[in-house]
């Protein structure tokens, strides 16, 4: 039986308030989430799971009394819980149960970014503390330069493409870009074409705004690179309330393992004109 740790049942909120919460949540949550677009998802496999196995071992020190007895310690990847905390006032919850069209869910869409941008920094750049190897940290020394200009971009997006032939990697590919790339190359155009449709033309996959990310990445999504393993998906839980607002929370518990480090190559910004 899963186990109530989100106490929703304790909160001063009705059906139609959560809905709107989890509408809002979920909405903003599906446009941010970058990197689950172009890794494999493994799960939701629940709150109770706390680590991903590895299939290796390490040897170490025998049992006391046991000098003849070899001894390995399972290698294991633990899940991180990422938690935001957020405030919904109880008059704005009331308004939403007499039928409000226009609920200020400021703070529950500012939580969802906060967490969602938490999750894609750490698949994409890294997160030491909880064990975790991101992809454009992993491969740095490979990194493609995107140049001085805009219109350099094509040919660099082309370049990581021929490392990632060269190692044997097949596609189909995606490039993923940061905020303000993904803006520029919108906006700006050669010969008439927006700069992003001669990326487009490069690949056959798509093209991925990613606000979490710095820079660029071009990724294969033929599958079995990169994995990101979640325990409880995004799920928003009661914290407490008093006669003004309701505290409430949006958490999730995953981990992120990379199994083909020569399947990415990352788009570094500021790099000289070549």
């Amino acid at each position: 039986m899963m186990k109530n740790h989100l106490f929703r049942d304790k909160a001063p909120i009705t059906e139609a308030g959560w809905a709107e919460i989890e509408k809002e949540a979920k909405r903003t949550l599906r446009a941010l989430l970058a990197a689950r677009r172009v890794v494999d998802f493994r799960g939701p496999l629940g709150w109770d799971d706390s680590d991903v196995e590895l299939g290796r071992v390490d040897p170490i020190a025998s049992p006391a009394g046991g000098k003849d007895v070899q001894a390995r310690l399972r290698r294991v990847q633990p899940l991180v819980e990422l938690r935001i905390l957020f405030e919904m006032s109880r008059a704005e919850l009331d308004a939403i149960d007499r039928g409000a069209r226009d609920p200020d869910l400021d703070a529950v869409t500012a939580a969802a970014r906060e967490i969602a941008i938490a999750e894609d920094r750490s698949i994409f750049h890294g997160y030491q503390a909880a064990r975790i190897t991101g992809i454009c940290q992993k491969r740095a020394a490979s990194a493609v330069p995107l140049g001085a200009s805009h219109a350099d971009y094509p040919g660099a997006v082309a370049a990581a493409l021929t490392k990632l032939h060269d190692d044997g990697i097949e596609g189909p590919f995606s490039v993923v870009l940061s905020d303000q790339l993904y803006k520029d190359l919108s906006a700006r155009t050669d010969e008439g074409y927006p700069i992003l449709s001669h990326v487009q033309r490069l690949i056959d996959g798509e093209i991925v705004w990613a606000p979490g990310l710095d820079g660029g990445l071009v990724i294969s999504r033929r599958g079995g690179d990169f994995e990101l393993t979640v325990g409880q998906d995004f799920s928003i839980g009661y914290l407490d309330h008093n006669s003004e607002r309701v505290r409430l929370y949006i958490e999730e518990s995953f981990t992120f393992l990379i199994l083909t480090e020569q399947a990415a190559i990352p788009l570094s910004t500021g790099g000289k004109k070549r």
